[in-house]
């Protein structure tokens, strides 16, 4: 039986599933990075339903749109917190993130998810701290709300072993 939460070395949008949760910035914008690489692979129509939200969206929140060309049924943006030094809510808002997120991802009928790591990039969250909040709140989503699979897509060592460590797992093997 395959485990429901899983790490996995790629590129998330390539990876199909119901529902794709995105690392986004309060203003949901493309940039750089993983977001960037969405926001690009989806196409224009993303920006446009994107452009469509008045507001952005605030730290430890998420929103959801259709995924473009993306081969995925939706785009969840989650929005997760700034690394300030840990005493300023971070983790709260970071298990607010992925629970708003997974949250949609039930609501919306989807049972497969791949997860970029939120906040683990620019945003400086730390990858093990970061890892332990990701695979806790994807484990409790899967059984509170029904989900089937949960796959972490990452891209590079460090933030591999910190998702296997936090697994319970010396190695991943996807």
């Amino acid at each position: 039986m395959t485990n429901p939460v899983r790490v996995m070395r790629a590129d998330i949008t390539t990876v199909p599933a119901d529902a794709l949760i995105n690392a986004a910035n309060s203003a949901l914008a493309g940039g750089g990075g993983g977001h960037g690489a969405v926001h690009r692979s989806a196409g224009r129509t993303l920006a446009d339903e994107l452009a469509a939200i008045s507001g952005g969206c605030p730290p430890g929140h998420a929103v959801i749109t259709g995924a473009g060309q993306l081969p995925v049924r939706y785009v969840i943006h989650a929005v997760g917190p700034i690394w300030r030094g840990g005493a300023n809510g971070e983790e709260e808002l970071l298990r607010s993130a992925y629970q708003s997120a997974f949250l949609l991802a039930a609501q919306h009928g989807c049972s497969s998810i791949t997860s970029a790591a939120i906040s683990m990039g620019i945003y400086g969250y730390p990858l093990m701290a970061g890892a332990k909040v990701a695979i806790g709140e994807a484990l409790s989503a899967i059984e509170r709300l029904g989900l089937a699979q949960i796959s972490f897509c990452v891209i590079n060592d460090s933030t591999e072993a910190a998702f296997a460590a936090a697994l319970g797992r010396p190695h991943l093997t996807g």
